[in-house]
């Protein structure tokens, strides 16, 4: 079964269906979906989605987009969820230098203090990095996230960037970006990396991959992301669900 390691099916955007919408996953082939915190009041959504269905499971952080918001208080509450039986990660964590907001600095310090909140709990994290693949990988050797372990999700950066991720142990996370046009980059860093070091992910309701792009995204769209993989890996779309759903228990610590 599919196992998709990073959704956000709290959005408002499923609103409108998200029940029948998580009703079918099952008959359509995904076996499982974490469903992920990018705030506090996301954290705690995504764990009620994780109670509410047995094939979910929830990752509880704070985006950096949303670091301002970050205290110890908040820590504290971010470590009480964390203890919660569905909770299998600290995420998304990290740095996004992609808006001038907030300040670089305040990112750094929050993606530092729950690497340590993971170290702490035992858990796994979950990093989001955009335009900041220096910064990320130097924060990752000081706070020796190598003993952590996790995924750097939704991957941008070059094949160079994600062997060196890949040799702390982490995890790469691929999805829609992998079937566009201009999604060379990416389709490089599959060629590269092992499988058993990659990891199928929707990101959704963002990144659907062709030919839904640019419309709302959803697990029942992995299949797509499934197919180009085999391609490029030269093995079967089978294999490709086996490895990658083997790789995710691995790193959630779920076992089968």
């Amino acid at each position: 079964m599919i196992f998709d390691t990073h959704a956000h099916y709290d959005d408002e955007q499923f609103d409108i269906d998200r029940e029948e919408l998580l009703g079918s996953m099952k008959e359509a082939g995904i076996g499982n979906i974490v469903n992920v915190g990018a705030n506090m009041a996301s954290s705690e959504s995504s764990l009620a989605l994780a109670e509410k269905y047995d094939f979910i499971y929830a990752a509880v952080g704070v985006h950096p987009s949303d670091s301002e918001e970050l205290n110890e208080e908040n820590i504290e509450r971010l470590r009480k969820m964390s203890s919660h039986e569905k909770c299998v990660a600290i995420g998304e964590i990290g740095l996004d230098y992609y808006w001038p907001e907030p300040d670089h600095e305040i990112q750094k310090k929050w993606f530092k203090r729950q690497l340590q909140l993971a170290r702490e709990v035992k858990k796994p994290v979950i990093i989001h990095s955009r335009e900041a693949a220096q910064d990320t990988l130097s924060i990752m050797r000081e706070e020796n996230a190598g003993q952590i372990g996790g995924v750097v999700h939704c991957f941008s950066y070059s094949r160079e960037v994600a062997r060196e991720c890949a040799d702390m142990g982490f995890y790469i996370g691929i999805g829609g970006v992998l079937t566009f046009k201009n999604g060379r980059k990416l389709k490089e860093v599959a060629e590269a990396l092992p499988m058993e070091k990659i990891l199928l992910e929707t990101d959704c309701p963002y990144l659907a991959p062709v030919p839904y792009r640019g419309k709302r995204n959803c697990s029942l769209y992995l299949p797509l992301v499934v197919e180009a993989l085999s391609e490029i890996k030269g093995i079967s779309p089978e294999e490709v669900i086996e490895i990658t759903e083997k790789n995710a228990r691995e790193m959630y610590g779920l076992s089968r």
